[in-house]
């Protein structure tokens, strides 16, 4: 009996995210540091939102004038996947007191040899939700859907079908909700709208990020009990 709960034991340890994806903690640990020594020079309101995820929280930089008169906090770094994000949600969020917090990541699929599938994509989102309630049981969750872009477009039906995953996981869970933007950011012709975006026809411009901030303000004017 003993043997048999041990093996239980050791075979869930080694299905584990955490323990699947370990390689991928040690490379942003510098990055995370960093972010988590913002928490000791910056000062928020228990009405602020958190925002983690990849570069483009990251290089936000109109984030407060887009997002007003919400207070945003900034926890994004280059490049995050949810596969590394899993092994930092708590030290990025448990800190914070919040209205809410959102969720961006963008890299897990990108048209390379590595990339997850759909539905490990899934898998690791529901284990990011875990993470975040366990600081935050009750707080809205939103997640921001993977924007359709020029670069990626050849890995976009494998990320759209990541995104209808997240959606259809968030309409049947209180307090968890989906930001849908992917036809903001298309052409009548269904190819990305390259205005929206830098050079590299992955990130956002300014024009990009004004209509970033309004998806996402209507989104939470809908959702959040806020007074402005």
């Amino acid at each position: 009996m003993i043997r048999c709960l041990i093996f239980i034991f050791v075979f869930f340890i080694s299905c584990s995210p955490l323990k699947k994806h370990e390689d991928n903690r040690e490379k942003w640990e510098k990055e995370i540091k960093k972010l988590e020594s913002l928490d000791q020079k910056e000062n928020y309101s228990d009405n602020a939102i958190l925002f983690i995820g990849s570069s483009s929280i990251r290089l936000w930089k109109s984030i407060k004038q887009d997002l007003a008169p919400y207070e945003p906090i900034k926890r994004g770094y280059g490049g995050a996947r949810y596969s590394d994000l899993i092994h930092f949600t708590e030290r990025l969020v448990s800190p914070h007191k919040v209205k809410a917090i959102g969720v961006f990541v963008a890299n897990d699929i990108t048209g390379g040899m590595n990339d997850l599938s759909p539905k490990e994509v899934l898998n690791l989102a529901k284990f990011i939700v875990k993470k975040i309630q366990k600081s935050h049981k009750n707080k809205p969750i939103f997640f921001i859907e993977t924007t359709p872009t020029s670069s990626r477009w050849n890995a976009w039906p494998e990320i759209s079908t990541a995104n209808d995953l997240i959606k259809d996981f968030t309409i049947k869970k209180k307090n968890i909700f989906f930001i849908d933007t992917r036809s903001q950011y298309i052409k009548s012709d269904g190819l990305p709208n390259d205005d929206f975006f830098i050079k590299d026809k992955l990130h956002l411009n300014n024009k990009g990020y004004q209509l970033w901030g309004k998806i996402i303000s209507e989104n939470f004017n809908k959702n959040l009990n806020f007074k402005k």
